[in-house]
């Protein structure tokens, strides 16, 4: 889709406030993958915006780029070939792979010969990582002879990798967010697990959360999540709202501006993929689970406040680094605490 209520009235604005962020932005296109710098509709990673940053980001002791095509080749397969057939265990190891990195041989002048952890993301610089959207994103579905396919309307990439799936709906049609939620969960292969393939699991491999939007609302999730567990992001914390709204020229930003202000600003995005998705055991099954924008935006009050508070020999009464959290009953204290405590490791 190129024309049209969806695309002029949500999917445009969404691509042109990540642009503004700092996105580069890359229209797909349904008859060719080259237009998105890939050989086939088969592929779900940008091979060639992977390679540049695996080059770009690993860098010797004396800043300059080490590594080599065999050794990028090596950091590149990992990634490929994750060796597992389910799509929760794919999911944990590419994330595991994104935090932690791959090792591989080091060179003999260089640390004693030991070998290096390649890094997929630079989380400490997020200048250095390349952030790109696609709109249309056509993904060719398992089996091949069909030409069955689908076509996510943005898929959010750092670095090549496809961390952020979102389906944008017009809101003058019935219900557009409960379509929007039906649609991820149809191209994740959730909403009928084990039964019927109706979608590309290998794109999730690698998702961090999805979004759901029609502009006037935006919910995120992630590729688990029923539909009833999809919330809205409602802060832009730590940047403030007052912020955003200048800076859109707006009185009040809607839902889809908020949540692209709060999750998907490029220091934001790396943030929440380091330290504020998890995965955890509910009803028997293991599921993926994101930080909500409360979560968010305490931990990022109490990192502030421990690093900045004044000790009590600077304040001359109390210790300013502690404080309170004062959470509403079901708002996750629980999972908060393990946010700060990785964040803060």
């Amino acid at each position: 889709m190129t024309a049209g209520p969806e695309f002029e009235t949500v999917e445009r604005p969404f691509i042109e406030q990540l642009v503004a962020m700092g996105w580069k932005h890359t229209t797909g296109n349904l008859d060719f993958p080259s237009a998105t710098s890939r050989e086939s509709f088969r592929e779900v990673l940008l091979l060639d915006d992977l390679r540049k940053a695996l080059r770009r980001i690993n860098l010797d002791d004396d800043g300059k780029e080490w590594l080599d095509d065999g050794r990028i080749a090596q950091a590149v397969s990992a990634l490929e070939r994750l060796g597992v057939g389910k799509q929760m265990e794919a999911n944990q190891l590419a994330t595991e792979l994104l935090h932690k990195g791959i090792s591989v041989e080091g060179l003999p002048n260089w640390d004693h010969g030991r070998a290096q952890t390649v890094r997929y993301v630079d989380w400490d610089h997020p200048e250095n990582n390349t952030f790109r959207v696609v709109n249309q994103f056509r993904v060719d579905e398992p089996g091949g002879q069909a030409k069955k396919y689908i076509t996510p309307d943005l898929v959010l990439f750092v670095n090549g990798i496809p961390l952020v799936v979102a389906e944008c709906k017009s809101p003058g049609i019935a219900e557009p967010m409960e379509e929007a939620i039906d649609q991820l969960r149809r191209y994740a292969n959730q909403r009928t697990p084990g039964e019927a393939d109706e979608g590309n699991e290998q794109l999730f491999h690698y998702n961090q959360f999805v979004v759901g939007t029609c502009y006037d609302e935006a919910r995120v999730g992630t590729f688990t999540s029923e539909a009833v567990h999809y919330l809205e992001w409602k802060d832009t914390s730590p940047v403030p709202m007052a912020t955003v709204a200048k800076e859109l020229r707006v009185k009040e930003p809607s839902s889809q501006q908020t949540l692209v202000a709060g999750m998907l600003r490029p220091a934001h995005l790396l943030d929440i993929v380091r330290h504020f998705t998890l995965f955890a055991a509910a009803g028997g099954k293991t599921v993926k689970l994101v930080g909500r924008y409360q979560q968010f935006r305490a931990v990022q009050a109490a990192v502030d406040r421990l690093l900045h508070g004044k000790t009590r020999e600077e304040d001359g009464e109390h210790d300013r680094r502690g404080g309170i959290v004062w959470p509403t009953q079901g708002s996750g204290k629980s999972y908060t605490m393990v946010f700060l405590a990785r964040k803060m490791r």
